[in-house]
């Protein structure tokens, strides 16, 4: 992406007092926090989603997606740079007024809400299974500690809400890097496991029940190119792949000598290496499974050997991979409330608690007592994402960006313009898509972060 080198972000002085804080955070810090930002659960769905549209289309989507993504931020930060301001809610309000500050603000608290529901409900349903499976037990018992709800909010407690009291972002990069430790982790076991397990399975294993219209059913010879019914739910599953846009300005915000360049640098470092991520771990998860692959990876391996050591592992590192990425989250959206409803007041520890305790207890009542809500997440995070990455940024910048230095009919902002129409394209897509799925009964698709 070119970044203009004449227009730096140094913030006007009367803006630096309201910062609170110099930026502390290193560069690594930064990779590591924006990169934990970006992965989501999503990547357990990718060999599925690789499985409906094959191997090179896979990848020429993943990597439209990982260069649309880039942009975004690049659109972003131009706009923060030229009204020296790092919070992606004023931004909003310095193009529109009240109702864009108001509109940034709401699809950032329901986007990072869905998120942490989705990775809480993760949580909720495989550790009780992580936990039979270690003392090996064939069926589940009544105790308290195989019960899904105790185990979340024990979790939130002890993990999550420590870590979401932290006054900044940067605090949190070792969090994010042990959890992106975790996630290359589950990439090496997926390769390993890719030459351990036979193809076609042994026959005993029968049962294994892949998705009915999923391509060569039985073969063990990959698919380059596949259209089917799902192949079209799996666009907006890797449009939303690379979201992280919430983020990125307050992580921003922290960086230690911060320059546009230099953010643009780790947003794009953080996405190439997810990027990688992202391709392995679905081409490898395709290549084990071939058709019969489900839309939660990890779930298949279990139907080849439920007690297998390996997999066990790679469930804990994944829900700790998960339960990491919570806090980061949730920075975003306290930020958010804080500009709707405490806009201009100083920092105060009180409000700080309050507001993550209370979204955290909202969060795990949702995901305890509406587990079915999760779905209404799926039809949220197909309004609120394309906001996020491709709509709100284009806007901004076209309102933002003075018209003397770039006319309305400059190449830049027709881009942008562009742009902005692609993102409704896209919500135009996966809301139709959602809709189709739900009269039709079935279960496929739903944005996951």
């Amino acid at each position: 992406m070119g970044v203009v080198p004449g227009v730096t972000s140094a913030s006007p002085p009367c803006y630096v007092s309201s910062m609170q804080f110099e930026g502390k955070t290193s560069f690594g810090m930064s990779v590591f926090n924006l990169s934990n930002a970006i992965m989501g659960s999503g990547i357990l769905g990718l060999a599925y989603a690789m499985a409906n549209t094959g191997i090179i289309l896979f990848l020429f989507l993943l990597t439209a997606v990982a260069l649309l993504s880039s942009y975004s931020i690049h659109l972003l930060l131009k706009s923060s740079g030229i009204v020296g301001i790092r919070a992606y809610e004023q931004l909003g309000y310095r193009a529109f007024g009240t109702p864009g500050k108001l509109a940034a603000a709401i699809a950032i608290t329901l986007q990072n809400i869905g998120a942490m529901s989705s990775y809480l409900y993760i949580v909720k349903s495989e550790v009780p299974l992580v936990i039979q499976t270690f003392l090996n037990l064939e069926e589940k018992t009544t105790d308290w500690y195989m019960n899904g709800n105790y185990l979340v909010i024990l979790v939130s407690v002890t993990v999550i809400l420590p870590l979401a009291l932290m006054k900044q972002l940067g605090y949190l990069g070792y969090a994010s890097g042990f959890s992106l430790s975790c996630m290359g982790f589950f990439l090496i076991s997926v390769i390993y496991k890719k030459f351990q397990i036979p193809c076609p399975l042994p026959e005993q294993e029968g049962n294994l029940t892949g998705s009915l219209n999923a391509p060569d059913q039985g073969t063990c010879t990959p698919s380059f190119f596949t259209l089917n019914s799902q192949t079209a739910y799996t666009i907006p599953i890797m449009a939303f792949a690379f979201v992280c846009h919430p983020e990125v300005l307050p992580i921003y915000t922290e960086l230690k000598d911060p320059s546009k360049k230099k953010m643009q640098c780790i947003s794009n470092i953080s996405i190439m290496v997810m990027y990688l991520m992202y391709f392995l771990a679905a081409l490898f998860g395709y290549l084990t499974f071939y058709g019969r692959v489900e839309s939660e990876l990890l779930h298949t391996y279990n139907k080849v050997d439920p007690f297998d050591v390996l997999i066990l592992c790679v469930r804990v590192a994944v829900l700790t991979a998960v339960t990491l990425t919570v806090p980061i989250v949730l920075f975003p959206v306290r930020r958010a409330i804080q500009q709707m409803l405490f806009q201009g007041k100083d920092f105060s520890w009180i409000r700080h608690i309050i507001i993550a305790v209370v979204l955290l207890t909202f969060i795990n009542l949702l995901v305890i007592f509406a587990p079915s809500i999760l779905g209404i997440f799926g039809m949220i995070g197909a309004t609120s994402a394309p906001c996020l990455i491709f709509i709100f940024p284009a806007i901004f910048y076209i309102r933002i960006m003075p018209k003397d230095k770039e006319p309305l009919r400059s190449t830049p902002k027709i881009l942008a313009a562009c742009f902005a129409l692609l993102g409704v394209l896209f919500m135009i897509m996966s809301l139709s898509f959602i809709i189709i799925d739900w009269a039709t009964g079935g279960g496929k698709s739903g944005g996951s972060h």
